[in-house]
């Protein structure tokens, strides 16, 4: 039988998210030190979108 197949998807799976959230950290932690970057609408000293 193939049993293998299930725990290395589940590997592959595991593998594919933590190298999404490392990714994802480094380009956050990029624009945090970054001073021209936008601020986000939702900071308490972002741009105010309400009309």
């Amino acid at each position: 039988m193939e049993v293998w197949i299930i725990p290395l998807l589940g590997l592959m799976t595991i593998g594919a998210v933590l190298a999404f959230a490392w990714s994802s950290k480094k380009k956050t932690e990029k624009r945090m030190h970054d001073p021209n970057a936008p601020k986000s609408t939702l900071a308490a000293d972002g741009p105010d979108t309400r009309g």
